[in-house]
């Protein structure tokens, strides 16, 4: 009973949207093809940030009594918010190191698609905190999840096109894992946006 009385932890909201913008800062960066080693680097830098603001969430997560939402839930989209990242720093890395010297133009459409998962990902958890109507932020999550959509059907097609025209087995190894790395970051926008529905279920 004496929870319902003690102050919440609502910092929570501002480390969600700091997170979740620097992942629309990776994507960003991802999208430009000039000089792998350089693009990777920064995006690395970004990721480092990314890790400091996740941890501080959880420390945060851990010395706070009443949080503003189930602990789970803080728990687990801190925890997606942190693997869109990782996975964005990966594909940099894979396209690095595998000199990767001209994207597919199914890369360079599926780095569109990040971009637009991230910023619509960044949208729904600013609206966590913002106390928007639950219908809102369905549409918010809903956005996220019709980029992931569209975004299926363009690997599908960037893996048969791989499959039935690159020659090369080391390419066609090297391009199967730079997909799957954008494609998990885009699954993780999706599993953020689900988190978020779960919260406005529960709170509304």
């Amino acid at each position: 009973m004496l929870e319902r009385f003690l102050p919440k932890k609502t910092e929570f909201f501002g480390l969600f949207s700091k997170h979740a913008a620097l992942c629309a800062e990776g994507a960003e960066l991802l999208r430009d093809p000039r000089n792998a080693e350089a693009g990777y680097q920064r995006i690395h830098a970004v990721e480092h940030e990314a890790d400091r603001v996740c941890q501080e969430t959880m420390e945060m997560l851990h010395s706070s009594f009443i949080t503003p939402i189930d602990r789970s839930d803080i728990h687990l989209l801190s925890s997606r918010i942190d693997d869109i990242m990782d996975h964005i720093e990966a594909t940099a890395q894979r396209i690095w190191l595998y000199e990767i010297a001209q994207p597919t133009p199914e890369m360079l459409e599926m780095s569109e698609n990040v971009v637009r998962a991230t910023e619509a990902m960044v949208a729904a958890v600013d609206g966590l905190g913002g106390k928007l109507a639950p219908g809102r932020m369905r549409e918010l999550c809903v956005n996220v999840k019709t980029v992931e959509k569209e975004n299926d059907r363009v690997l599908r097609r960037a893996t048969a096109r791989l499959f039935k025209e690159e020659l090369d087995a080391r390419a066609l190894i090297k391009w199967k894992e730079i997909y799957e790395d954008v494609e998990g970051a885009i699954d993780r926008c999706e599993d953020v946006a689900n988190v978020i529905e779960g919260v406005v279920l529960e709170n509304s």
